[in-house]
Order: C-alpha cells, then structure tokens, then sequence
C-alpha cells in the first residue's frame, strides 16, 4: 500500500482491546528484542485496514506493513483472500514483478484479533493526480504485461477468474438520462464469455495499487499491492479493468488509450474486436451506478474532484465511448 503519503498517525492503536492478539503475534514472529515502535494507517485501502508497523531492534529500524479484515463480509471470506495473497506473493518472490516479501499470515484470526497478512513495506507513492498520468500510463501497461508473461506451473495457477457482475445485476444510475445507453451495454455481455487464452492475472491492478518513485524521466514503478483478487484468465479483462479505473481519474481519453499502450508494449488482446469489447463492458458495468466503492480511497488520497457526479458522468460516458469504437 501507500508508503510515505496518505497516512494517518495512530500511535498506540494495537495496544488497544481490539488489537492487543494482534500485536502479540505481531511481536512474537518478530527477531529476538525487535518491537513494535509504532502504528501509521495507510489511506486508500477498502477492503481492508492497511497499517505501517514501525519495528525497533538492536539492529535498527525497519518497517512492515498489516492488512487486517474486519468488515463483516470480507471476514467471512477472509480465509480465502488472504491465503491466496499469500501465496502469490510467494510466488512472485525472486521475480521481476515488485511485490513485497510475505513474513506471516493468520487467516482465521486463531491468533490475532481480526484475519491479517503481514509482509514487507515496498518503496514509493501511489500518484492519482492528472499531472504526468499520460507517462504513467505507459508504465502500467508494460508493467501489466509482465505481470501476464509470469511462468506459472499448473499446480501453482490462481483460481479462473469471476466476473463481478452479470447482466441481471447491472443497475443503472437512477437519474440517467441515457436508459438505451445502458441497456446497448447490458445486452452486448448477455452472452458465454468469448474464447480466450488464460495467463497469470493481477485482477485488480489499476492505479490506486501500483507506487511510484522518482520525477521525470526518473518515473519508476517501484511496487504493486493487493494480490487478493490474483486469478487465471484472458488478458483483456486486466487491461479494461485498469481501463476503466484511468476513465475514472482522469477521463474518458485516458480509458480508451490504455489498451494500445498495453499492444503497443508487446501485449496480445482479443483479435475480434466484439470479443475484447465483452471484457472491457464486463468490467465497466460492474462500477455502476456510480463507481463510489473506488472514489472513496481516491478521494482520500487527494482527489477531492472525483464526486459522485463526476464519476458518473464518466462511467456513461466512456460506455458510450466504447460501443462507438469496438461495436
């Protein structure tokens, strides 16, 4: 998660009742005469509470980071979340791809206070901001494409993707003035997901879980987070979900560039052009009606322009875009 901006001071939180088990696994797992020094929450997390472990030893300083569930539904699936995390990142160790190094995880809370996954602190910022979004677009789809190039053995595949919305299950914005608009939407993924070639895919990778170092020509994709949602399937469907998340921040334009960026840095989408337009609505229509699951975190992290409004305005609007370009 974020390091070094979005953060929330929270001193002696996981002495607290609710956090002390946690804390004491925390400690336990720690080499002998570290401690917890202090807590910092990072912003931006949904699912989950993100926490900056400040730890304290003879040999220095060093810092970990904590998710922790403790919203109701994702408890409930915590176990199978955090343990394919886990094993992701494990996976990804000694790769190309910037993921933190996992140190422990409790995935039922038979030892901490809530399901939790402790693990390494990676470098950098998350950058939400329009300024220089053009450039770090470019960076995100040649790091996606390394990421969909990862050599995985069949034992160790993630699970097949899951769609996260259907067409009985898209709701419109109330107030819309374009009701044909979204039903042209709904009707295109009423149909068996097209034929794709499976690669290894992130699932949720748009800006919001990759951190940057550096200005300039010095931009560096210094770590990606949040491999809860890790999955096996086609491509297009990693590329329009971060489509769709650059729509979001910085407009329609921006959306419907992020797939050349991706083919342009060596990466294979759906040659039929109805096909990639089933993945990229798929994902689209699963942010209505007004995509404020996503815009709370950015908001948060400093887009304080990204209103509901605004964020439905271009949701339609990038609908509309795509059906014009790939129907």
């Amino acid at each position: 998660m974020v390091a070094g901006e979005g953060t929330e001071h929270v001193g002696d939180e996981l002495v607290g009742p609710s956090w002390a088990a946690t804390r004491a696994w925390v400690e336990k797992g720690l080499s002998e005469a570290e401690h917890i020094e202090d807590a910092v929450r990072l912003r931006g997390g949904w699912t989950s509470e993100m926490r900056r472990l400040e730890v304290r030893g003879p040999a220095g300083r060093r810092a970990l980071v904590l998710r922790s569930f403790v919203k109701p539904f994702f408890v409930r699936h915590a176990e199978g979340l955090l343990n394919r995390e886990a094993a992701v990142l494990r996976l990804l160790d000694g790769t190309d791809v910037p993921a933190a190094t996992l140190v422990a995880t409790d995935a039922t809370a038979r030892y901490c206070d809530h399901p939790s996954l402790l693990m390494s602190l990676l470098p950098g910022t998350v950058r939400l901001g329009d300024e220089g979004a053009d450039r770090r677009a470019e960076l995100l789809a040649r790091q996606l494409l390394r990421i969909h190039r990862l050599s995985v053995t069949a034992e160790a595949r993630p699970r097949a993707y899951q769609a996260w919305t259907s067409p009985d299950r898209v709701s419109p914005p109330e107030d819309t003035e374009r009701p044909e608009l979204w039903q042209w939407a709904v009707d295109v993924i009423r149909r068996e997901p097209p034929a794709y070639r499976s690669c290894f895919l992130h699932r949720d990778f748009h800006p919001g879980n990759v951190l940057f170092t550096g200005d300039g020509d010095g931009l560096r994709i210094s770590g990606v987070v949040d491999w809860v949602e890790t999955s096996w399937g086609p491509a297009d469907l990693d590329v329009a979900h971060c489509s769709t998340a650059l729509a979001l921040l910085h407009g329609v334009p921006a959306g419907m560039q992020f797939a050349d960026l991706y083919v342009a840095a060596g990466g294979t989408l759906a040659e039929d052009r109805a096909s990639h337009l089933y993945w990229r609505l798929l994902d689209a229509l699963g942010f209505a009606p007004d995509a404020e699951k996503v815009a709370v975190p950015w908001r948060e992290a400093g887009r304080a322009d990204l209103t509901p409004t605004l964020l439905t305005s271009r949701l339609e609007e990038y609908l509309h875009a795509l059906l014009v370009h790939y129907a």
